[in-house]
């Protein structure tokens, strides 16, 4: 170093790398809202007051252009990707320990909503790359949502871009847009004045749909309209991972202000009606299969319990910054 040189402060080393890792991403600062809806569905209930600290977050849903870069820098290989364990389900009788993940496929017939078989299958090969199963790939994708991310891909991502994924709450303020009351991220009605507001399911769920654009599963990010706070697809498109332990009953009392609250604990996050003992994080935001007569969580107050170590066709993530 030449003599007179000012050495960079560690601070403002720090400031540098924040504003690499933010760099268009949406700064939010903040404040007191409403969590959660009677309206709905148990789980949601009861409507409690929240308060969040400022955070940047992502505009979009991570997309696969974006999960490509992060593979390539460092060869990562998704849960999907990989042979399943024998050891992790001990006492299961599975029918294929390949590699692959769950694809939605529309029944050629009707069926009953509770019959969730009747439109999931395992895919063997089925990953981020081959959205559809083997022999598929993500030709035209790049500006879609990244599919088939369990958890573990999903904080894998979140380190190496230097992020974090959202508590629950954290994302339902995001949703929201400043709208603390509504039950849509843009207002009161599903799709005001006839407009299409996101990419849910618009027929009858899930052998029929009526298509206001080219896409019968995700559709490219940004193609909806923002919310008030400029984020783009917090419903519908794909469902989004949070770092939260899903639990019920665990809510704050709705006479108290809650802050910066976190979700259940590992322990209780476990399916009741199941003998494995996978646990499970709170997804959020609905996807392009949620439908009136089916699974109506393309609200900013739904959540849904997801076992870590799953993936679909139908889920992804996007990521903050929290400070």
């Amino acid at each position: 170093m030449k003599r007179g040189a000012s050495r960079r402060t560690p601070a403002s080393e720090k400031l540098v790398r924040r504003e690499a890792v933010t760099a268009g991403m949406v700064r939010l600062e903040g404040g007191l809202f409403a969590m959660g809806s009677e309206n709905f569905y148990p789980e949601e209930r009861p409507v409690r007051k929240v308060v969040v600290d400022g955070f940047w977050i992502d505009p979009t849903p991570v997309t696969n252009a974006q999960f490509d870069r992060f593979v390539s820098a460092t060869g990562y290989r998704t849960v999907a990707e990989d042979p399943i364990s024998v050891d992790d389900y001990q006492g299961l009788d599975l029918a294929t320990t390949e590699a692959g993940s769950l694809v939605f496929e529309s029944p050629t017939g009707l069926v009953t909503l509770d019959d969730y078989g009747a439109w999931w299958h395992f895919a063997v090969g089925a990953s981020w790359r081959h959205p559809r199963g083997a022999g598929s790939n993500l030709d035209g994708l790049g500006d879609h949502p990244v599919v088939h991310i369990a958890l573990r891909d999903a904080e894998a991502y979140a380190r190496w871009a230097g992020k974090s994924l959202p508590t629950e709450a954290e994302w339902e303020y995001a949703a929201r847009g400043g709208r603390p009351a509504s039950e849509y991220a843009w207002g009161d009605e599903l799709a005001p004045g006839g407009a299409v507001m996101a990419n849910y399911w618009r027929g009858r769920f899930p052998i029929s749909r009526l298509n206001a654009n080219e896409w019968d599963r995700t559709s490219p990010v940004g193609f909806f309209p923002a919310n008030d706070f400029g984020l783009f697809d917090m419903i519908g498109n794909v469902w989004e991972w949070t770092s939260d332990w899903y639990g019920e009953g665990a809510a704050p009392r709705s006479c108290c202000v809650a802050s910066n609250p976190r979700g259940g604990r590992k322990h209780d996050s476990f399916a009741p009606e199941s003998d494995t003992k996978i646990p499970r994080k709170v997804i959020k935001g609905g996807s392009h299969l949620c439908a009136e007569n089916y699974c109506q969580r393309y609200r900013p107050a739904a959540r849904h319990p997801q076992a870590i170590d799953s993936s679909t066709s139908h889920i992804g993530f996007r990521c903050i910054v929290r400070g």
